[in-house]
């Protein structure tokens, strides 16, 4: 019998260890990307992609900057700081992606971090959020949404 308590009291505290400074959040959310102006975008929060991605009807380099449009009726933003990198894509194939950095706010937390450009016209969702964004800071319950509102 107090080996039962001693073992659910480990568990308890492991689990309360886990938890710490994690928030619990649904298989879809909605997220603000201010620095971009974008407000209430639906993100599909996937455990099977490594990066995040946003979508964007138009990505231009003009001079130095990159220019995006996320979508037609949105204004042009652009960056003096950006990369570009090599990233698998939905099918698992590779391509080059330019890949910004930017605020992103999901319930009450703001965390700065990495997005690839690419058109997710196709796509259900404009903002896919992968496990570089989540690691240490997300516990997904994938039988729920919108955890955050």
């Amino acid at each position: 019998m107090t080996e039962n308590k001693d073992r659910c009291n480990f568990l308890f505290h492991t689990f309360v260890l886990i938890m710490k400074d994690k928030t619990i959040i649904g298989r879809r959310e909605f997220i603000d990307l201010p620095e971009l102006h974008l407000y209430n975008i639906e993100a599909k929060i996937d455990t099977g992609a490594y990066t995040s991605a946003l979508h964007c009807e138009k990505i231009e380099l003009q001079n130095s900057q990159l220019c995006i449009k996320v979508f037609n009726d949105s204004p042009w933003i652009c960056f003096d700081n950006f990369e570009k990198r090599f990233i698998k894509n939905t099918s698992g194939i590779g391509e080059e992606r330019f890949v910004i950095k930017t605020l992103i706010i999901i319930g009450k937390r703001k965390i700065r971090s990495r997005l690839s450009l690419t058109n997710r016209a196709e796509m259900k969702y404009p903002v896919l959020l992968g496990r570089k964004f989540l690691k240490g800071k997300f516990i997904v319950d994938v039988e729920k949404v919108y955890l955050t509102r």
